[in-house]
Order: C-alpha cells, then sequence, then structure tokens
C-alpha cells in the first residue's frame, strides 16, 4: 500500500478510531523504510463528526461527486450569463440535492437523529462544495466542516465585453469618439457589475429562504417531539396516580384485614377460655 492508500484508509474510519489508526498507519511506513509516507500520515488531521459524515457519503455513492460537480457547472454558466429564471431553477434543484444528500449521508453513518448543529455543519458543507471547487476536491479527506457564504464564485470571473462601434472611415479627425467610446464602456461595466450583484443578492435571498424553510421545519419538529413528551408524561402521570390510588385502596385494605385479624384473635381467646372454665365445669359435676 501506498502513503495515498493509507491516508484514504485513516479517513474512512470513524473519528474515535483514527488516532489509533494514524499511528498504527506511521509506524508501519516507517519500519517498511518509507519517512516521508510516514511523515505524510502523521500530518493527517482527524476529521470533525460532520467532516466525516461527509466522507462517509462520497465514499458509500460513487454518483455523489459527479452531481455536484454537474450542478457546480451548470450554476457557473447561469451566473455567467446572468439568467435570473435559470439561477432560481438552479438553486431549487441545489437546494432539493443537498437536502437528499444530508439524509443519505446520516442514513450511511449510522446517525438516525443527528442534533440539529450537526445537521447544519453537514448541509453547509455540501453546499461549499457545490460553491467552491477546492472544496469539492477535498472529499472524501474532509478534516473540519465547510461554510457557504450564499455567493461562491459562480459568474465572478466573467468577462465584461464592451462593444466597439464601427468608423465609418478608419480617419480619426478628433477625439469624441473615443470619449464616446470610453463612456459606452463605462457604462457598460457599471450595468455588469449590477447585474452581477443583483443576481448574487438573488442566490442569497433564496439561500435564506431556504435556511428559513429548514428552520421552521426544524421548529416544527422540536414541537411535536416537546408535545410527544408532554403526552407521554401526562400519560405517566395517569398511571401514576392510578397506582397511587391502587396503593391506598390496597392499604385500607390491609387495615381492615389486620384489625379483622385482631378481633378474631380476641375471640379466639375468648372462646378458648370459656372452654377450659366449661371442662373444669363438667369435671366437677361429673366427678371425672
Amino acid at each position: 500500500m501506498t502513503a495515498e492508500d493509507d491516508v484514504d484508509r485513516l479517513y474512512g474510519v470513524r473519528p474515535e478510531e483514527f488516532t489509533a489508526l494514524r499511528k498504527e498507519l506511521a509506524t508501519a511506513a516507517k519500519k517498511r523504510g518509507d519517512p516521508e509516507a510516514a511523515k505524510l500520515i502523521a500530518s493527517a488531521r482527524r476529521p470533525t463528526t460532520a467532516a466525516w459524515v461527509v466522507n462517509v457519503l462520497v465514499r458509500a455513492d460513487a454518483t455523489v461527486r459527479p452531481r455536484l460537480s454537474e450542478l457546480t457547472d451548470a450554476l457557473r454558466a447561469a451566473h455567467s450569463a446572468m439568467d435570473g429564471a435559470r439561477i432560481r431553477e438552479l438553486t431549487a434543484a441545489q437546494r432539493k440535492l443537498v437536502n437528499e444528500l444530508v439524509r443519505t449521508a446520516f442514513d450511511a453513518a449510522g446517525s438516525s437523529e443527528p442534533t440539529g448543529a450537526l445537521r447544519d455543519d453537514v448541509t453547509g458543507t455540501l453546499q461549499a462544495a457545490i460553491a467552491d471547487p477546492e472544496v469539492a476536491g477535498r472529499l472524501g479527506r474532509l478534516e473540519k466542516a465547510e461554510q457557504w457564504s450564499g455567493f461562491g464564485d459562480f459568474g465572478l470571473s466573467a468577462e465584461v465585453v464592451t462593444p466597439t462601434r464601427r468608423q465609418a472611415s478608419p480617419r480619426k479627425t478628433s477625439s469624441a469618439p473615443r470619449q464616446e467610446t470610453t463612456g459606452e464602456a463605462a457604462r457598460a461595466a457599471v450595468v455588469e457589475q449590477a447585474r452581477r450583484r443583483s443576481a448574487a443578492a438573488g442566490t442569497e435571498v433564496e439561500a435564506a429562504r431556504t435556511a428559513h424553510a429548514e428552520t421552521v421545519d426544524a421548529v416544527a419538529d422540536r414541537r411535536a417531539k416537546v408535545a410527544t413528551a408532554r403526552r407521554r408524561y401526562e400519560k405517566l402521570l395517569e398511571t401514576l396516580g392510578a397506582a397511587e390510588r391502587e396503593v391506598e385502596a390496597s392499604e385500607a385494605d390491609l387495615d381492615a384485614a389486620d384489625q379483622a385479624l385482631r378481633g378474631a384473635e380476641q375471640r379466639l381467646t375468648t372462646a378458648e377460655a370459656e372452654l377450659v372454665q366449661a371442662d373444669s365445669e363438667l369435671s366437677n359435676v361429673t366427678g371425672e
């Protein structure tokens, strides 16, 4: 195995197993006489839980990388073209894809009830992978959760093309046409910048709406859990109350039984005394 294979293996284990395996692999590299490999392995950083969940996702599903890359390319093209309708369409597709992948990631990681913070970190990392090619390139070996600002680099590299005016004659008679062309170029640049800002703001609005919708869903989910817990608590209280009433009734029955026992014991004692006296009188009468 190469050092890259060892590092790849490292990022495939659970975070709590990472440190021990890193030490084991680094030691093995030293023993086989490969100090550079040992150094590379030892420098690997233990991933956070969120990073590990995303790493598990891309290892479990080979379609994740190409699906993210395809969406990235489509979004970049839409931003470059300043196509607002297409941007909104792709933003909705992005939200749907990320939500789907988040669910798949936690299923693959065996985490059925992740915390809200962990879910947010995984969501943010996948969004960052769509917006940032560098993050996408680290998928499978992520060390920490990544964040997406909501803008990304979509469309920022597009060039501003300034149309030139055809002249009736190549001869320049004055500086007026040059000044007019320069002014048009400046205005075109301002318009282009405004369009980009508008498109970026539109993307941010969609991201904010997505975050708002997810938060609303999370709040509704928490409320449902609280309501369920409250109903269970109330049922437990009802059961406890019934049990307490049963105990009280049983104690009352026990007191009554104890009283009856004491009465029976007294009656038995009295009857035994009367029997002794009757036997004595019988002996006196019969002379026996």
